[in-house]
């Protein structure tokens, strides 16, 4: 879909980007806040913005609970969502374009206005309980956490999550929101049909009362390798992994690009290095990488599930051909067909107005950028395989290195499988 970007600064203080939409038949927003995890005032209330979200669209200004809320709000068929992460607190609508400014209000409304009250907490609190304890099932939560541990960065575990959780009170979530919740601590992004309306959107938005409040950096670790981590189910008779290679630095656009093109001729399609020559022998169902840059670390992320008895063969693999990697064993048949694929893919990532929010907040949420969504062909046509090689290398000489798996297997096992991942 054919849009326009800008960057617009209230006076207030808060930051964010309209993007026009000709013809758009719904209206996207995103507000985001640095209030997760890591601003937490201590780790005895650690899960308090996870809290904090929950109760969002709780009593209010106008509304005395939940559901009166929730009834206005969804009465055309308009949609909200909330998230917490270590860094954000994100709060999402998605609506018709006929009402657009009703929901805008009534977004306005739940976060400037909330009414915390002792009733919806106590449920909260246990909604958020039954949440993590959900978690607790599935193996990849269970190990990420383990992984961002081994690294050195500081951060709860889901066990751990959910203990702190008794120990939150109204007034915790009240000092919360305060701090965190500011003009300066908040960004936005607002995706529709902007033409014709933009004095009238930044009129509404000059209109949330919020302190104005401080913006909030976010925290640089030092980081560093470690063991491997067992987390030792009696039922999990696989072994569901994950590791994670770190640079310490922020990665531009095209760096990301060129590591996802990597991605992609490692673990991209059934003929793909790792994943798809696993596949072939009949070692593993299903595994990937990913990419994640944020403002002071970059993340080259592996995962996947293996049979106990085809894991070593696996992981001799994984080895084998990341050792390739590093050595530039890269055929220009398979670097130029992972550029076809991203120029691919480019094409078929903008056919929502959600869509295209959410890849401009990608980057904005987290380092103030603005990717404009037009250039990425040229981005991806100018990946140099050099370049990529020697990204790899970085991640491989950084000397951090996280790995942590999820299985009934004893810790010796997971401990041999982690010296394939020495470089």
């Amino acid at each position: 879909m054919k849009h326009s970007v800008e960057e617009i600064t209230l006076k207030s203080g808060a930051k964010g980007l309209l993007i026009d939409i000709p013809g758009a038949s719904v209206m996207s927003t995103r507000i985001q806040f640095r209030a997760g995890m890591m601003y937490a005032k201590n780790k005895e209330v650690y899960e308090i913005p996870h809290v904090v979200e929950h109760l969002a669209f709780g009593a209010n200004a106008k509304f005395k609970d939940e559901q009166a809320f929730e009834a206005e709000f969804t009465k055309n068929g308009a949609y909200h969502n909330a998230w917490t992460s270590d860094i954000s607190v994100c709060y999402e609508t998605e609506c018709a374009d006929f009402e657009w400014d009703r929901i805008m209000e009534l977004q306005r409304v739940s976060i400037c206005e909330p009414r915390f009250n002792e009733e919806e907490l106590k449920s909260e609190k246990s909604n958020v309980r039954s949440e993590l304890t959900g978690y607790m099932n599935d193996y990849y939560r269970l190990l990420w956490p383990k992984v961002q541990q081994a690294v050195g960065e500081d951060i709860l575990d889901l066990s751990e999550r959910i203990k702190t959780i008794s120990n939150i009170e109204l007034k915790d979530i009240r000092e919360h929101y305060r701090r965190t919740h500011t003009a300066k601590n908040m960004l936005f992004i607002i995706a529709g049909k902007i033409h014709g309306r933009k004095h009238k959107i930044i009129h509404a938005l000059e209109n949330w009362d919020l302190r104005e409040g401080e913006k909030f950096e976010i925290p640089r670790t030092d980081l560093h390798s470690s063991e491997a981590v067992l987390v030792r189910r009696k039922d999990a008779s696989n072994i569901t992994f994950g590791f994670s290679l770190v640079t310490p630095r922020h990665f531009e656009p095209n760096e990301v690009f060129a590591m996802n093109c990597l991605n992609h001729i490692l673990n991209g399609t059934t003929s793909s290095k790792i994943f798809g020559t696993a596949r072939k022998r009949g070692l593993v169902y299903g595994m990937g990488s990913s990419i994640a840059s944020n403002a002071t670390n970059t993340y080259w992320d592996f995962d996947g599930e293996v049979n106990v008895e085809n894991a070593e063969e696996l992981f001799t693999l994984i080895q084998t051909e990341l050792m390739k990697t590093l050595n530039g064993e890269i055929s220009e048949k398979d670097f130029e067909a992972a550029k076809s694929y991203a120029l691919g893919r480019f094409q078929m990532g903008a056919q929502t107005v959600g869509q295209i929010a959410d890849y401009y907040a990608e980057n904005y949420f987290t380092n103030e950028a603005v990717v404009k969504y037009d250039t990425m062909p040229n981005l991806i046509k100018g990946i140099d395989k050099a370049k990529m090689i020697e990204l790899a290398r970085e991640f491989a000489g950084s000397g951090v290195k996280g790995f942590a798996a999820v299985s009934n297997v004893e810790k010796a096992t997971i401990s041999e499988l982690g010296t394939h991942l020495n470089f």
